[in-house]
């Protein structure tokens, strides 16, 4: 997909065709980068990053955290939200309010009205990481949308259909980019290919997602 260097928001689309529901903002949260890696700290000092185990014991090659009145977890039980963090036992870090105003923005600027996130996960990628195409489904109510925000190196978001099967368009992000899907797209499955080795000015040797949901 090529960037659109004269606007600030395109659909993402494959063969001029536009998907209707999925919206790449382009840079739209780079004047407030710097500040939002500042809330993280505060995050990750009170609740700290940890690969999750997932079914069949195996661990995510993401480390993550969250904040927000719930946070996904995931064992061998399965996923799931839960208000407590289950490596300290306490509740997750309140969301700082850079971050919930900036996925307030985003859902609007994207075209979808009022969006409260309650729950804002935290992925650490290092080269070498990855997601594989997954959909997020643990959510009560799927008429909100999901706001991605990327930090830090590139990567290439993996945006498929509604079938694990359908082949996955591949799309570049840079820091600042930020993918908001919904409506007839919410259920799409997605995922990060394998990323590259890099330094960048804000994260050093990773790359920072924040995936804000509405949960409950």
């Amino acid at each position: 997909m090529t960037r659109n260097l004269f606007g600030d928001v395109a659909p993402i689309s494959e063969d001029a065709e536009p998907l209707e529901g999925a919206v790449l903002l382009y840079g739209f949260a780079n004047d407030l980068a710097q500040q939002l890696v500042q809330c993280l700290e505060k995050v990750i000092a009170a609740s700290p990053y940890r690969h999750m185990s997932v079914r069949g014991g195996h661990k995510m090659s993401v480390a993550m955290t969250n904040c927000g009145d719930l946070g996904w977890v995931s064992d061998e039980a399965g996923y799931r939200y839960d208000r407590l963090d289950p490596l300290t036992g306490r509740p997750w870090p309140a969301m700082p309010e850079p971050l919930r105003q900036l996925a307030v923005n985003a859902a609007l600027a994207a075209g979808f009205g009022t969006f409260e996130p309650d729950a804002c996960l935290i992925n650490r990628y290092e080269p070498g990481s990855q997601m594989g195409l997954h959909q997020d489904k643990n959510e009560k109510d799927f008429s909100a949308p999901i706001v991605s925000v990327s930090l830090g190196l590139p990567a290439v978001f993996l945006f498929g259909g509604m079938r694990r099967s359908v082949r996955p368009r591949r799309i570049q992000l840079y820091s600042g980019d930020i993918v908001v899907w919904g409506g007839s797209q919410r259920l799409a499955y997605h995922g990060v290919a394998r990323l590259a080795p890099g330094d960048h000015p804000l994260t050093g040797s990773c790359r920072i997602n924040l995936t804000f949901r509405k949960a409950a």
